[in-house]
């Protein structure tokens, strides 16, 4: 059966487009890392459930960073709690009360206020200004370097193999020589040279 021109170039295409696809994604994670310090912003993945049905597990939330006098009663801030909370790690919570330099924090989906109060060192403070849902599971997948590596990798790897594919189709495609275009017009190389002028000898 005669495969036609089209049926050949369809997998050229399904090629092209797997590798341009490849090629968004990656585009769009290095977007994720890059663009938010461009405009000045903070990144933080939510990975509990102290504010889910506003910050759902798995979200992104993009903050700015405002002077601590300009925080009020409502805002959500990201702050690693006082020491004898027990907790070491980044918190994001509505801010429930504020008593001069004092805040005290709550999650939405938490019944009752955190049992802390604290104040803030710094005289500007990370605010929550958007964020993004389940956008947080990719960046949790990448901070596993073995992932990361494979995120990086393969799309990589999938572009160099197809560039080799289509360079060895361009090579395979390519002309070869023919007996006509190789041999020697051997009647016109002589006259030719039959119509060299001798060079003319000096005697002594």
């Amino acid at each position: 059966m005669e495969i036609t021109l089209e049926e050949r170039r369809r997998p050229r295409r399904a090629g092209r487009w797997a590798v341009n696809g490849l090629c968004v994604v990656v585009a769009v994670l290095a977007l994720g890392f890059i663009l938010p310090a461009l405009f000045g912003l903070q990144r933080y993945v939510i990975i509990g459930g102290s504010m889910t049905g506003t910050y759902d597990l798995g979200s992104v939330v993009f903050e700015e960073n405002v002077p601590v006098e300009d925080l009020r009663v409502g805002d959500v801030i990201t702050y690693v709690p006082p020491a004898d909370s027990g907790i070491d790690t980044l918190v994001t919570h509505r801010i429930v009360e504020r008593d001069g330099d004092t805040f005290r924090t709550q999650g939405d989906a938490n019944p009752d206020a955190d049992p802390w109060t604290f104040q803030l060192d710094g005289e500007t403070q990370n605010r929550v200004s958007f964020h993004v849902p389940y956008v947080g599971y990719a960046f949790i997948a990448l901070g596993d370097r073995a992932t990361r590596m494979a995120v990086i990798g393969l799309p990589a790897l999938v572009i160099a193999l197809y560039s080799l594919v289509e360079l060895v189709g361009v090579l395979r495609r390519r002309p070869e020589p023919t007996d006509e275009d190789a041999a020697i017009d051997v009647p016109a190389q002589r006259a030719a040279d039959a119509t060299r002028t001798p060079t003319a000898g000096t005697g002594v």
